[in-house]
């Protein structure tokens, strides 16, 4: 897991949640962890103790986030999302319900023509997930 060779990562910007978000995310799928994160110290841009730059993994793909410390006016949006193909109905059922506690529903598990059990979902940070189970 250590060498860093994945040239593209999926960068996630939250505003004091980025590691209360990478720690659900990481319990939620396997072979996922934090891999490493830098804080904000005294005297720094940022909150004190906040994600000045992380890394962690879903299912071994590497994303980077950060508690950005400038104000913005925008946040994510459902036009992306992360798509997961999961293992088994077992495994989206767990993933969507945690996803959705707090969040937003936009298409229900359901089985559709493309996928036999699909849901999207944003979660309570405002990502937006796509889980399917195909086979």
């Amino acid at each position: 897991m250590g060498h860093d060779n994945q040239k593209v990562k999926t960068f996630l910007m939250f505003t004091g949640q980025a590691e209360e978000a990478m720690k659900l995310y990481t319990s939620l799928f396997d072979q996922s962890e934090i891999v490493s994160i830098q804080r904000f110290g005294p005297n720094e841009p940022g909150a004190e103790g906040s994600v000045k730059k992380a890394t962690f993994t879903i299912h071994g793909q590497q994303f980077m986030c950060i508690d950005s410390p400038a104000k913005h006016d925008f946040t994510f949006t459902p036009s992306i999302s992360l798509y997961v193909t999961c293992e088994s109905v077992e495994e989206i059922n767990r993933v969507f319900e945690t996803l959705a506690q707090d969040g937003k529903i936009y298409m229900g598990l359901d089985a559709y023509p493309f996928s036999e059990r699909f849901g999207w979902v944003g979660d309570r940070y405002g990502v937006s997930w796509q889980l399917s189970v195909e086979k």
